[in-house]
């Protein structure tokens, strides 16, 4: 067959593909708004899983269809072109969207009654009871990687370092954020996410917390054991010999998600001296913060209540409610596609602040760089989610050891030269 139609034949089929993906999208989403304004049309098992399934397969049809059809290799023609990934009316349309669904989560989770209830038959299979807002919340976040993350695994198959971390990614997600959590609440234990530690999950490590795991037996004792472990000696030891990115690309839910569902958006991050300045203040005026609020809640613990009084747990869900729901979840996810994929991990996540301490000053991780080889072409520095412009560090032949860099590893990937590679080593290699 010559091979100009063979190439007319496979955009061909590519079109129907795309359209038919589209159509099962559409009805998919479609099921979930009816379910979301009281419309049912069948009953909701049934609902539910015609509307899992058909957004799954519709996906899997839409990134089949986008990338098998081209050599393995990254592809991002025309994302600045596109409305949806640009910063255009429809990254507007979905950023307004998601946004609002995370102020009726928060605020008003009664509007949601109808699909929350959506997801009871779920909820009884893994933790024995009805579904709540947070048990759809967790099921649609968990949804989101795991569809997000196989589009990961077939845009960057030619990459084994992206096939491995997003394979973790996903897996993180599914069994240390959602099921255990889940089962764990089946099995009347307290509901614990062994993937997020102090100061991320500020609580396990507030008195409340750990006295109230305490009380629950050998189990919740093992907790707050994990708990003081992972945040005060697995957390230096192991980004000391692998940098931030063990945990802020290969484990925590917060970049799981930026790393799948944000990828089409990581090109929209500030890369200004300006927004750098910003997120050094901003990251570490949180971590301040909630090392304050822990020290303070201790602090009154120990004096039964002499500091703060009865206002102690008040304080406390403060903190949780501005930092942990309006900062990481409204404006950290719902401004996906407008300021891009890390708003909270760069500005705000207090676990990357202490992570990226130990591995600007202490880490034998680092990013090594070949200038000689380097054509300028930018697309380092483009697609750096954290806004880190990388081209200056290759320009100047410099190593790149910046507390900010979560290791991805995009911008390698991305480098049609192989100028960039991430590697362990001496610390005295640093520059």
């Amino acid at each position: 067959m010559d091979k100009s139609i063979q190439i007319q034949n496979y955009r061909t089929l590519a079109r129907w593909m795309n359209i038919l993906s589209l159509i099962l999208i559409a009805i998919g989403f479609s099921l979930f708004g009816l379910e979301a304004f009281g419309t049912k049309i069948f009953n909701p098992n049934l609902s539910i899983g015609l509307a899992f399934g058909l957004l799954t397969i519709g996906s899997l049809i839409f990134f089949s269809s986008k990338y098998l059809f081209h050599p393995a290799g990254v592809n991002n023609t025309k994302i600045w072109l596109n409305s949806l990934t640009a910063r255009g009316i429809w990254g507007w349309i979905l950023g307004f969207i998601v946004t609002g669904f995370y102020v009726l989560l928060y605020w008003f989770p009664n509007t949601l009654s109808s699909l929350t209830k959506m997801m009871d038959s779920l909820a009884y299979i893994l933790r024995g009871s009805p579904a709540d807002q947070w048990f759809l919340y967790g099921s649609f976040y968990t949804f989101a990687i795991l569809i997000m993350g196989i589009r990961a695994l077939i845009k960057y198959r030619h990459s084994r370092y992206q096939l491995v971390r997003t394979s973790v990614i996903i897996f993180s997600q599914l069994v240390f954020a959602y099921l255990i959590p889940n089962i764990l609440k089946a099995m009347q234990k307290p509901e614990f996410y062994f993937s997020y530690f102090w100061p991320l999950k500020p609580e396990y490590l507030f008195p409340s917390t750990v006295h109230s795991l305490q009380s629950a037996g050998a189990l919740g004792q093992f907790m707050v054991f994990w708990g003081v472990i992972m945040s005060f000696i697995a957390v230096p030891l192991l980004t000391y010999y692998f940098g931030k990115r063990w945990y802020c690309s290969w484990v925590c839910g917060c970049g799981g998600l930026a790393n799948t569902m944000g990828d089409p958006w990581r090109q929209l991050s500030d890369k200004s001296l300006g927004a750098w300045k910003l997120e050094r203040w901003m990251i570490h005026s949180v971590l301040v913060l909630v090392t304050f609020t822990t020290l303070l809640l201790w602090t009154n613990s120990f004096l039964e209540g002499g500091v703060l009084g009865s206002i102690s747990h008040g304080f406390s869900k403060a903190y949780g409610f501005f930092i942990g729901a309006v900062f990481s979840g409204i404006i950290g996810v719902g401004f996906y596609p407008i300021l891009g994929t890390r708003v909270w991990c760069r500005f705000g996540c207090p676990q990357a602040a202490i992570l990226g301490i130990i591995q600007k000053y202490f880490s034998r991780f680092r990013i090594t760089t070949n200038g000689g080889q380097c054509i300028s072409c930018g697309n380092c520095s483009t697609y750096c989610e954290m806004g880190i412009d990388v081209r200056s560090y290759v320009q100047k032949g410099q190593n790149i050891v910046r507390a900010s860099c979560v290791g991805c590893g995009i911008c390698s990937t991305v480098c049609p030269r192989g100028v960039l590679k991430l590697e362990n080593g001496a610390v005295s290699g640093r520059v």
